[in-house]
């Protein structure tokens, strides 16, 4: 499945991938934690003993095997339930196999005769230039000009180059328990053929990622990178480089487990409690860093203004904020009496978060008001997702875990009515987003498999424009793109991305040519 996507900007990342190589004292730290992660004296007893077991009967099997092939050349049937020896075998069956293999006539025959025919098959001969005929390959008619002299690696690597004007999408991704963070391509259509869409490289995780934001500072560093921020069960927000090949480790994690805490305190009350005998061992309680989530990362969101901060909400009923340079927690909001699933900053007010949860509520928060009460709206159920309107944005909308969608105007303070309430889908809405080059075009996408664009001009309830099933399965995160704003993304249960061109569909075309006329 794809739980989470996010569009990357177009131009931010390098053409060619960075090689991970790992430094002796890198290989030489995980084989250290290899082995601090070994299995315990009880099952390493059992594993030893099992693979003597296994040795002993993998080589009777052999034996066996050994002994039916060796009585099958000699023409004899095996008797499984025979016990000793072989019977050996008779003079007249050893006759007949040296007659057929006519040993006595082996160097008898011609070598240059046997060898002639594929010999000129390869070399030529009159009339047949052969392999050899053409010494500059790009002369060659069956081969194809200059890609006659390349070579597997350079056609690799011009396939792995990215290009200018290509889109990129990263999408978090689980599969048979084990989890990615793709990175995939879009190619737009051209002269050249049809649009293209096709994973580029991937990034193992160590946990089921939740949420993902795309932003362009690493801990420690001025300049600009192409950095994911992935949420997953885990309560550390992991920063990874979408610019290195085989990444092993993120660039940095953002609060997390306390693992050498953990394994201190563990050690520490081995040695108070003494040895009693042997019990079965219970792992400790893991501790987490100082200003850590302890619980699962549900949402995070960049702020494009301050580069350097960073919001999550977590399953813990808490909202974060963090300072990506010091990899450090700068404010913990605990306004919410259930889960924390989704965090967006306002695009026109940097400073102001909003954010929703499983209370039903979402919450306004001015951060630059010292413990300032937050300003909250009610909505009928769990909240899925958020969104401002970048094209009026004192708006947002909230969608809800029964498929309604409300709008809120934040100027009319806590509490005020919905500007317009859409019952959206039939299931959960998960995801809301907004055009950024077409004001009032609107979109929704659920687990009932639906993505949907609406139109929101009109001030009262949204009138629906197109519908469509982007074969992806219920569908958990979807988005417009900046660079190409008529484009959709879609990520979900299937797991696998889809692009959608909302230009092909004949009202979104004409409301789009209206409202850019």
């Amino acid at each position: 499945m794809i739980s989470a996507i996010a569009w990357i900007p177009k131009g931010v990342a390098k053409a060619e991938l960075e090689q991970t190589v790992l430094s002796p004292e890198e290989l030489a730290a995980l084989r250290a934690q290899q082995a601090e992660a070994g299995t315990s004296d009880e099952e390493s007893e059992w594993e030893e003993g099992s693979s003597d077991e296994d040795e002993v009967m993998d080589e009777e099997a052999a034996v066996a095997k050994a002994q039916a092939m060796a009585a099958t050349v000699k023409g004899l049937t095996p008797d499984p339930e025979a016990s000793g020896p072989a019977p050996g075998p008779s003079d007249e069956s050893l006759a007949a196999a040296m007659a057929e293999l006519d040993m006595e006539h082996y160097d008898d025959s011609d070598p240059e005769e046997a060898g002639t025919s594929s010999m000129n098959r390869i070399l030529g001969s009159s009339g047949n230039p052969g392999m050899a005929f053409y010494k500059d390959p790009t002369l060659d008619p069956y081969l194809q000009g200059d890609k006659a002299g390349a070579s597997d690696s350079d056609s690799e690597t011009e396939a792995m180059t990215l290009q200018k004007n290509d889109l990129l999408i990263m999408a978090a991704r689980n599969e048979d328990d084990v989890s990615h963070l793709e990175v995939w391509v879009y190619e737009e259509p051209d002269t050249r053929g049809p649009a293209n869409l096709y994973v580029h490289h991937t990034i193992l995780l160590p946990a089921f990622p939740l949420s993902v934001a795309w932003m362009d500072l690493a801990p420690g560093e001025d300049g600009h990178r192409n950095i994911a921020a992935v949420g997953s069960f885990e309560p550390g927000i992991e920063l990874w480089d979408l610019d290195r090949m085989d990444a092993v480790e993120p660039v940095a994690t953002l609060g997390g487990a306390d693992y050498e805490a953990t394994k201190a305190a563990a050690a520490a009350a081995a040695g108070s409690k003494g040895k009693k005998g042997k019990k079965k061992k219970q792992l400790p309680s893991v501790e987490v860093r100082p200003g850590s989530h302890t619980d699962a990362v549900l949402g995070l969101s960049w702020n494009r203004e301050y580069r350097n901060v960073l919001a999550s909400a977590s399953a813990d009923h808490s909202v974060k904020v963090w300072d990506v340079a010091a990899a450090s927690c700068t404010h913990t909001l605990a306004h919410h009496s259930s889960k924390a699933q989704a965090v967006v900053w306002n695009p026109a007010e940097a400073p102001i978060l909003l954010s929703g949860g499983f209370d039903r509520r979402a919450a306004l928060v001015d951060l630059r008001v010292a413990d300032a009460a937050p300003a909250s709206w009610a909505v009928p159920a769990d909240v899925e997702a958020l969104a401002w309107d970048p094209h009026s944005p004192t708006a947002f909308v909230v969608a809800a875990e029964d498929g309604s969608v409300s709008c809120f105007d934040a100027r009319k303070g806590p509490g005020s009515e919905a500007m317009y309430y859409l019952a959206a889908h039939k299931k959960a809405t998960c995801a809301l987003s907004f055009c950024p080059a077409v004001a009032g075009l609107f979109l929704t996408a659920s687990t009932d498999k639906k993505v949907k664009l609406w139109d929101t001009r009109g001030g009262g309830e949204p009138a629906l424009l197109a519908t469509q099933d982007l074969k992806v399965g219920a569908v958990f995160s979807a988005g417009f793109c900046a660079d190409a704003p008529m484009l959709v993304a879609a990520g979900g249960a299937a797991g696998t991305v889809a692009v959608w061109d909302t230009m092909t569909c004949e009202a979104v075309a004409a409301f789009a040519g209206v409202e850019s006329a």
